[in-house]
């Protein structure tokens, strides 16, 4: 059994051997440190010395698939922001009719060219795939954060409005690229975070009037065609995961482990058997302040705890330079045993 046909079965709740392992998505600055430790030169190099099973290959994150800056339209405007409360384009809209003035992009746009490409040249490896859809995030910039959230409250037709032209842009790109990509994709991997260090950020009657009805579309899309379901949440989001378990999710990231209620002994007696796990890892007191037996004895307990419908990989997948690469080797090795 390769990689791929085993964070299959992991992820549908069958039968395995072994738990899966994925090292994430470490950060630009951690890579030159992490081969100067392994002694690689690339990062498919890197991955396959850990024996990750996973692999992340997103349109999104294809720089051709945008043939150029003109084609990201709005999308293109926060990418130099400093953060999400910072006032963006959307913010002084009182009127769904305002937005039509703005840049929308065209999925007709898309090249996929690249993304298919790489996922050709996977291997025997799992591929996670589709737009990243960071929706909330994107009204979040759009508006401004707290212009999204008092919005939500005082022109709830705008904020529906505005959803519905970014959900909608995602979902027609996700219908492009899932008809080029057919079975060369194994799941629609997106991400969104809901949730804080201690909550939700918005309310859950708030999450199922704004949030909910797009995210059933688009988990509804994936599942439609045969694609399991991936969601990245940052935060404590566990008092909506029996609504994302019920919209069609088959696996949670990345369990964000110190978050209130995100622990792996609270996940397993809340959604064992109903719900995969990918993650856990804990990379705010762990992975980068222990010892390499202290990331060992973690990882065997999540395992314990979270297994075997567990593929371990850190609690944020975007692994900081602070990590000592001793300690990812020694998660490697424990995810292995």
């Amino acid at each position: 059994m390769n990689s791929r046909e085993l964070l299959k079965d992991i992820i549908a709740l069958k039968p395995a051997h072994r738990c899966g392992l994925w090292l994430g998505n470490p950060h630009p600055d951690s890579w030159p440190g992490l081969h100067r430790y392994f002694g690689t030169g690339t990062e498919e190099e890197l991955r396959r010395k850990l024996g990750d099973d996973f692999r992340w290959i997103s349109p999104s994150f294809v720089e051709s698939t945008f043939p150029n800056p003109a084609s990201k339209g709005i999308f293109g405007w926060s990418a130099g922001k400093t953060s999400h409360g910072q006032a963006g384009p959307l913010a002084g809209v009182e009127d769904p009719a305002e937005l039509d003035g703005f840049d929308w992009p065209d999925p007709r746009a898309l090249d996929f060219t690249g993304t298919l490409r790489a996922l050709d040249e996977a291997g025997p490896f799992y591929r996670a795939s589709g737009f990243w859809t960071p929706f909330f995030h994107d009204l979040m910039d759009f508006f401004g954060m707290e212009s999204y959230f008092v919005k939500m409250r005082t022109h709830p037709e705008v904020v529906e409005a505005a959803t519905d032209r970014v959900c909608g842009f995602y979902y027609e790109s996700n219908e492009r690229f899932f008809d080029a990509a057919g079975d060369r994709v194994d799941a629609y991997f997106f991400g969104n975070d809901f949730g804080t260090q201690l909550d939700l950020m918005i309310s859950p009657s708030l999450f199922d009037r704004f949030i909910l009805p797009w995210f059933q579309k688009l988990t509804g899309q994936a599942r439609r065609r045969g694609y399991q379901v991936i969601l990245h949440s940052c935060g404590s989001i566990h008092r909506v995961i029996p609504k994302l378990i019920a919209s069609g999710v088959n696996c949670l990231h990345p369990l964000q482990a110190k978050a209130a209620n995100m622990d792996a002994a609270t996940l397993a007696r809340d959604f064992q058997g109903r719900i995969a796990f990918l993650g856990g890892l804990d990379t705010q007191r762990v992975l980068n302040l222990g010892s390499p037996e202290e990331v060992k004895t973690e990882v065997r307990r999540i395992k314990s705890v979270l297994g075997p419908h567990l593929i371990v990989s850190p609690s944020h997948e975007a692994i900081l330079p602070d990590v000592p690469p001793r300690n990812v080797a020694a998660m490697a090795e424990a995810a292995a045993e």
